[in-house]
């Protein structure tokens, strides 16, 4: 994390590409497409009024671009009026014992081309590809997916090869950030906790995506206990709500995506929490479902709300 805090209104809050497909609608990918399409998805963004942008990779992938047209994309982003503090790469786990080494070298390219175009941050995690049934279901995660072996070979090999990313996004300016997702090594706000510590380095933090666990049909740590082991090791922080049902006698547990504002987790407590802990990362506002880019806008005008207040004058004194 930087030693500097943003104020409320310049704090960098961007939109994640999430509702935006990886192919236009004539079948090609974007990743292939003209500056012009991305340029358009880009200015969507603009319009929805936000300044920042987070480059999630299914929808472009900056580390599988040529100089060329990294530069392209580059220039697609000033033109719309954003800039990118971060790329999100998902769903390739340097650890998937079938494309491990693949992403290892990904995962490099991407933080070159993070640098590049002046992104402070990286994030990446462990989580792989979904499953043909989880493809399926209306929401992925009522389905389970591939679960990491916790065994100590597995888990050096994290230590490892996550390090030695956080070595290069050192030395290229940027920090590397490690997504909590279900049922990896980063699972669970105390093996993530335990894994950042293993890597040791001051440019690898977290990303305590607790959405990611929250939303499971299944028990889970209570939202703010998770939180407040993760901050003091966070250094970005994708934020999206969900509302959850539990019938304890029966143990039904139902979720569904939801406004920040309206969900079921706590973020006006959550934010006083991360204040009081020192964060100053950046955040990207997520939404699954419906129209994601207009809730994402509706959850960055929540979050603005609670950080002009909590950094006011009015606030309690351990949050300024």
């Amino acid at each position: 994390m930087s030693d500097s805090r943003p104020d409320a209104d310049t704090w960098p809050i961007a939109a994640a590409m999430l509702p935006f497909l990886g192919t236009t609608t004539s079948g090609t990918p974007v990743q292939d497409a003209p500056g012009e399409v991305w340029g358009a998805a880009l200015a969507e963004v603009a319009d929805a009024g936000f300044t920042e942008v987070d480059l999630t990779d299914s929808w472009v992938r900056p580390g599988d671009l040529t100089p060329q047209r990294l530069d392209e994309l580059a220039g697609a982003i000033r033109s719309a009026g954003l800039t990118a503090p971060a790329i999100s790469a998902i769903r390739r786990s340097v650890i998937d014992p079938d494309s491990a080494d693949d992403n290892l070298a990904y995962s490099h390219r991407t933080i070159d081309a993070g640098a590049a175009l002046g992104c402070a941050v990286v994030s990446v995690g462990l989580h792989r590809p979904l499953l043909p049934e989880q493809q399926k279901a209306h929401w992925f995660w009522t389905v389970d997916g591939p679960r990491d072996s916790d065994d100590p070979e597995t888990w050096s090999r994290a230590v490892s090869r996550l390090r030695e990313l956080g070595d290069h996004a050192a030395s290229v300016g940027v920090q590397l950030s490690l997504e909590m997702y279900e049922d990896t090594l980063l699972g669970s706000a105390d093996s993530a906790v335990r894994l950042v510590t293993d890597i040791g380095s001051d440019a690898v933090g977290l990303n305590p995506d607790l959405g990611n666990l929250y939303r499971l049909h299944r028990p889970i740590e209570p939202f703010l206990d998770a939180l407040a082991k993760c901050l003091p090791h966070s250094n970005y922080w994708h934020v999206k709500s969900y509302l959850r049902l539990e019938d304890f006698p029966s143990g039904t547990v139902l979720t569904a995506p939801a406004p920040m504002d309206s969900g079921s987790m706590n973020y006006r407590r959550a934010i006083k929490m991360a204040l009081e802990a020192g964060y100053t990362g950046p955040f990207c506002v997520e939404h699954y479902g419906g129209d994601g880019l207009a809730v994402a806008a509706r959850n960055r005008d929540y979050l603005r709300g609670l950080l002009r207040f909590d950094l006011s004058d009015a606030a309690s004194p351990e949050v300024r």
